[in-house]
């Protein structure tokens, strides 16, 4: 069944955020790197070369290694 239209001004969309802020949120938008991008992916190589093998790398690998619960296979 079809909800009768409201004649308060709003769209529909307006609405929904007016009952979100009431609710206590607040909407954001962020732009974030697409992963997908060979842009994106040769950066990520450049800087994993700069890396690779230095003491830093090593600590943080080890790091990673002891603190993730990695699945079985």
């Amino acid at each position: 069944m079809a909800r009768p239209k409201q004649d308060d001004g709003l769209s529909k969309f307006q609405r929904y955020r007016d009952l979100r802020q009431k609710s206590g949120l607040k909407l954001l938008r962020i732009w974030v790197p697409d992963t997908s991008a060979e842009l994106f992916q040769a950066e990520a190589n450049r800087q994993a070369a700069l890396i690779r093998g230095s003491a830093s790398d090593l600590d943080a690998q080890n790091f990673i290694e002891q603190n993730f619960d990695w699945p079985d296979p």
